[in-house]
């Protein structure tokens, strides 16, 4: 999905394709990087429901989302404005001068422009004006993938909401809001209503496409034992994905064939070696587009289809393995660290929050780990009994 997603951007980025993304010469709801995307939604919801519902607290819960993106996306801001976009700059006017000091879209406020996800500085000191990105589509942007970040961590924190009033406990609750939000986003891509005027949120129409799939995976984690994996299954539902990418319905209904065949071929497939190296996936949908635009700046699409995407998969690649084995994977390592001023903290406060936690937390509605262990308390006393 990851190698989807370079495939569907090197339309705008590099002018193939008609200068579109891949796939909207077929769908007029989709572009392949979009279906990509979606696969990453979904997946991404059926793993982050389940840690979840581990033994993490909300806060730990909270943490670890943010070790898993933050690092890597931080450490790719700091690539395009200190590496990247100053090759860029001195490839274009012949020296470094002027780059620090230019007042107009500075290098000195991309990092922290964007560093929170809601991107506000998309391009660096004007540059990128014969590109055929901007020629094509009056665009400047040096990473153009990473809006969806937002919307990932709005989903993460979806889920931490969900786990604390006890959607993921009970799972028919659960459900319920997961098949909402799949019905919303039904409504929203069929014109059945207008949904900003029900609430201003849903002006957004990215919100419901993102949490449809998610949700989605949600689902196959509260109702895993459940849904069949299913070979006829599996293949039908990738001929609904196929015709209704082709003639209609994809954004409604014909995502989700996609994706159950995805999860299909996730458990008949077995592939146990894949991520022997790393998880390069992340590193890859980050670093693509700022690989793809660099390659721009010295005309690297002129070289032709094949040499361009072996060019870009390969280097993409590198800063992949790289970011995995020196950000991403020690990010992770602190997934269980916390501070020692934090701690002293947490023991001092631990009778008063033990207190109100026995009096707030209802184990029959709740996902956290003490109502975990209430429940399971109950169970021994009851079976004893």
């Amino acid at each position: 999905m990851a190698f989807l997603v370079i495939f569907s951007h090197a339309g705008p980025i590099a002018g193939f394709y008609g200068g579109h993304d891949l796939g909207v010469q077929i769908s007029s709801e989709q572009s392949i990087g979009g279906v990509a995307v979606a696969g990453f939604f979904f997946f991404s919801g059926f793993l982050i429901a389940r840690s979840r519902m581990g033994s993490s607290t909300i806060w730990r819960y909270l943490w670890r989302r943010c070790l898993r993106i933050f690092p890597a996306f931080w450490a790719t801001l700091l690539l395009v404005v200190l590496v990247f976009a100053p090759i860029a700059w001195w490839h274009t006017t012949g020296s470094l001068t002027g780059y620090w000091s230019v007042n107009f879209e500075s290098p000195l406020t991309y990092f922290y422009n964007n560093m929170w996800l809601d991107l506000g500085q998309r391009n660096i000191a004007g540059m990128g004006a014969e590109l055929p990105y901007s020629q094509l589509h009056g665009g400047y942007d040096w990473n153009g993938s990473a809006w969806t970040l937002r919307y990932e961590f709005l989903a993460y924190i979806v889920v931490a909401v969900l786990g604390l009033f006890g959607a993921l406990a009970n799972r028919m609750i659960g459900g319920i809001f997961c098949a909402v939000v799949l019905v919303l986003n039904a409504m929203q891509w069929s014109g059945a209503g207008t949904l900003w005027s029900v609430n201003p949120i849903f002006s957004d129409p990215f919100l419901l496409m993102f949490l449809a799939p998610f949700c989605f995976g949600v689902l196959f984690t509260l109702f895993g034992d459940r849904i069949p994996v299913d070979d006829r299954l599996a293949i039908g539902a990738l001929a609904l994905g196929a015709l209704t990418y082709a003639y209609g319905g994809w954004n409604v209904i014909g995502q989700f064939g996609f994706l159950y065949f995805l999860m299909w071929f996730a458990v008949r497939g077995r592939i146990t070696n894949w991520e022997k190296h790393g998880d390069f996936s992340y590193g890859i949908y980050i670093t693509a587009w700022p690989v793809m635009t660099l390659g721009a700046f010295f005309g690297l699409q002129d070289s032709g289809w094949l040499v361009y995407h072996v060019v870009v998969i390969v280097a993409t690649h590198v800063l992949a393995y790289l970011s995995w084995h020196l950000i991403e994977s020690p990010a992770m390592s602190l997934k269980n660290w916390t501070p020692r001023l934090l701690d002293r903290g947490l023991t001092f406060m631990r009778p008063a929050t033990t207190f109100l936690r026995e009096e707030l937390v209802n184990p029959d509605f709740s996902s956290t780990p003490y109502a975990s262990r209430l429940r399971k308390q109950r169970q021994s006393a009851e079976g004893q009994s």
